[in-house]
Order: C-alpha cells, then sequence, then structure tokens
C-alpha cells in the first residue's frame, strides 16, 4: 500500500512479521488440541511454543527454493524446534492456516475500523448538534427546493454512518470463521475438537462446512459492506466540495496558516482532501467485484482467489482506514458560514416558499391546477430576474392570488422558521 495513504496500526497487521507469528499460533493450537486428545505428545506441544520461532527472510528463502508459502515456514520453525516439530500440521491442510489466519486479520481490521467509525460518529454528532437550527438552502437537482438546517444534513450522514456500523458488526461476526477441517473440509485427519479448540482461542466461530477453504461468500460480504462504507465517505466528501464552490461558499476545508492552494493562483483554497477522499472511496469500491468473483471456486477449491485476496485485504482496509480517518479530521475543523447560508436562502427573492402558497390557495377553494398556474407565473417573473423581484411582492400584486388569500395571509406563508418546526423529532430519531 502507498505510504502517503496508509496508517501504521492497520499495516501492522498485513505485515509478514504479524502474518507468520499468527500462522504459528494457529499451528501451537492445535497441537495443544491433538495433544489433549492424545494424537501427539504433551511434550511436544509444549516444545512447540518453548522453542516456536521464525524469521521472515529465512522463510522467504525457503519458499523461493521449494515455491510453497506453508512449507517454508513449518521448514523455517522446525530449524528451531528440533524433533518434536514433526508433531506440527498433523492432519492438516495449508488453507486451515491460510484462511483461519485471514479471518483473524479482518477481524482485527475490523475492530479498528469499527474504532474509526465511532469517532467518525462523535464528530457528527457535535457539528450536528452545534449547527442544529442553522438555516440553510435544500437542494435537488443542484437547484435551490426548500429551506433546512445544517444540522439536519450532518445528522444524515449520522444516521448514514450508524448504519454502516451496524454492517460492519455484522460484516466482521461473518468474517471471523475458523476452518481446520483438513483437505477437503471432512475431519478424515483431524478431529473436529481441533478446530473449535484453535477457534475459542483465536475468538473466531468455526466454519460450519468448509470444502478445502472457507466459502468466500463470507468474504464478499464484507468487502461489500467496505464497499457501502465508501461510497458513504463519498456521499459526504462530495457534499462538502459542493459546499465549497466558490457561487455557493456554505462551508469549507480547514486552510491552514502557510498551506499553499494552487502553484499559480495565490488566492485558491481548493477541497483537496475531500477530493482525495473521493479518489479512495473509488478504489475501495474497485475491490468489491474482485471479491464477488472469488466466490466461484472450482469443486472443493481452486487457488484462483488467492493473488485477489493477497492485495485487497491490505489494500481495502488501509485504504479506508485511511479515508475514515481523514473524513473525521475534516468534519471536525470544517469552516461553517451561517451568514452565506443565509444570503443564499434569501437570493431568489422567496422562491423556496412556493409550495406553502400553493398548499393555502387549494386550501383557499382554487383548483390545484389552478394554484400552481398562478404561483409559477410569478414565481417565473422571480427567476427570470435573477432573485431581483419578490415573489410575496408579486404575489400579493396578483388579483387572482388576491382573490384567494389575503396580504396578511400571503406574507404567512413567507415564514422560515415553518420549514424548521420539527427539526427536534427528526434529532430525536437520529440520536434518541
Amino acid at each position: 500500500m502507498v505510504p502517503r495513504y496508509s496508517r501504521p496500526e492497520m499495516v501492522k497487521i498485513w505485515e509478514p512479521e504479524t502474518r507468520f507469528r499468527i500462522w504459528f499460533e494457529i499451528e501451537a493450537h492445535a497441537t495443544d488440541a491433538l495433544a489433549e486428545l492424545g494424537v501427539v505428545p504433551k511434550e511436544a506441544a509444549a516444545a512447540i511454543w518453548e522453542k516456536g520461532a521464525f524469521e521472515v527472510e529465512r522463510i522467504d528463502a525457503i519458499e523461493a527454493e521449494v515455491k510453497h508459502d506453508v512449507i517454508a515456514f513449518l521448514t523455517n520453525v522446525a530449524e528451531h524446534v528440533g524433533e518434536p516439530a514433526r508433531f506440527m500440521h498433523q492432519g492438516m491442510t495449508s488453507s486451515d492456516v491460510l484462511d483461519t489466519c485471514l479471518a483473524v486479520q479482518l477481524a482485527r481490521a475490523s475492530d479498528i475500523l469499527l474504532a474509526d467509525l465511532d469517532k467518525l460518529l462523535e464528530v457528527l454528532k457535535r457539528r450536528a448538534f452545534e449547527h442544529k437550527m442553522t438555516p440553510t438552502i435544500g437542494r435537488s437537482h443542484g437547484i435551490h427546493a426548500e429551506p433546512v438546517t445544517f444540522g439536519l444534513k450532518l445528522a444524515q450522514a449520522y444516521a448514514e454512518f450508524a448504519r454502516n456500523r451496524e454492517r460492519l458488526v455484522a460484516a466482521r461476526a461473518d468474517i471471523a470463521t475458523c476452518a481446520i477441517s483438513g483437505a477437503v473440509g471432512t475431519f478424515a485427519n483431524i478431529d473436529p475438537f481441533v478446530e473449535s479448540y484453535v477457534a475459542e482461542k483465536l475468538g473466531l466461530a468455526i466454519e460450519p462446512v468448509s470444502t478445502q477453504v472457507i466459502p468466500r461468500d463470507r468474504h464478499a460480504m464484507f468487502f461489500a459492506t467496505l464497499g457501502v462504507i465508501a461510497s458513504s465517505v463519498e456521499r459526504l466528501a462530495i457534499e462538502v466540495r459542493h459546499l465549497q464552490r466558490t457561487e455557493v461558499l456554505e462551508a469549507e476545508e480547514y486552510f491552514s496558516p502557510g498551506q499553499k492552494g494552487s502553484s499559480a493562483m495565490p488566492h485558491k483554497r481548493n477541497p483537496v482532501l475531500t477530493e482525495n477522499l473521493t479518489g479512495l472511496a473509488r478504489l475501495v469500491r474497485g475491490f468489491v467485484t474482485p471479491a464477488l468473483e472469488n466466490v466461484a471456486l472450482w469443486h472443493e477449491r481452486d487457488i484462483s482467489h488467492s493473488s485477489v485476496e493477497r492485495m485487497i485485504g491490505p489494500d481495502a482496509t488501509i485504504t479506508l482506514d485511511f479515508a475514515l480517518a481523514r473524513l473525521t479530521g475534516v468534519m471536525d475543523k470544517l469552516v461553517v458560514y451561517p451568514a452565506r447560508m443565509q444570503k443564499n436562502l434569501d437570493k431568489m427573492g422567496g422562491l423556496v416558499h412556493s409550495q406553502r402558497v400553493l398548499l393555502a390557495l387549494t386550501q383557499a377553494g382554487v383548483s390545484r391546477e389552478a394554484s400552481y398556474r398562478l404561483v409559477q407565473r410569478n414565481a417565473m417573473k422571480v427567476w427570470d430576474s435573477d432573485g431581483e423581484l419578490s415573489l410575496m411582492e408579486l404575489l400579493k400584486a396578483d388579483p387572482q392570488v388576491r382573490a384567494a388569500l389575503t396580504a396578511d395571509e400571503i406574507e404567512d406563508k413567507f415564514d422560515l422558521g415553518y420549514h424548521l418546526k420539527h427539526v427536534d423529532t427528526i434529532f430525536a430519531r437520529v440520536f434518541g
């Protein structure tokens, strides 16, 4: 993974030293279980824990000759353990080690990602309450629609990431699965007790029915979940990017002292972090399709999935970890401009209140079709004037509108607070 987009804690999970250490623990725990069953001497199991060691460089050197990573690992460990090492890997196949190790790594990666989500949720909640009643314009199709609050925008993001957290909890449970069942999953040469024993020691569930490998639908769901989270990261990042546009400028990324926005234009303050997040989200989603395609393996197993997982396991988790941390920083320091929000709200001469007038006319006995026509013909005059005209004043001067509504009734329909009366209700739904 590119160091620029990596954080040390997540990277460490995928380092060779960590991987081989997990392999060793799987093998040592399995030997303990075999000793309890009386299949191997207890002294041999104890010797593996006491003398067992490995060197990444030595494993690599052996693998260069034997062309098999698990055999290279076992050979290196045997060089330290000596004669009792012959009792390691009894009745096991390589995938028992590889798949169980991957489950441990993905579970640990999930724990980091869950912690990332918790930090993001904390920031979103704080900023949502900070701007709970900060009015701003809601947009549909990028066009002014009706008033909302900036707090509601952030509450929506909070709810979305809370759902993502629930999804990741479920995906973690699905992926944290141990299989030590032998060459084709039948336990022909190893007792199921060994699988249960190792699973308990490593904090994993047992795979109910495996082949030579753990079924890859589990992995597909895991990486698909990461892809959904990445899409949520991008959705919020794009919102910030749009709000930072010069014509809008309702919020922007924090611009630190000494920061430069452009090599050519000294005035520039660009949304570089959220643009970066959009790119990183594309990468994480790009790992989903290979994971889905890994589900369809030949018979009891082929290795077409192996090369894919050696890449997407580290890359997807490391990238998403970095992205979530970056998004948390962006939202924590996001600069918000309430006055500009209000200015944009007022920009189009009150057009954002058109629906209230439409509904008032229908309540006053005018048909919906006629009501729509009356409001629209005045609204279009305001639109064509680029907000220089006032919808309220045009409506009060329209004889057909005045035939149904008094001037006071028309003015009442331009109350901003009307649109925000249920903000508390929505916040209670989101935050409890």
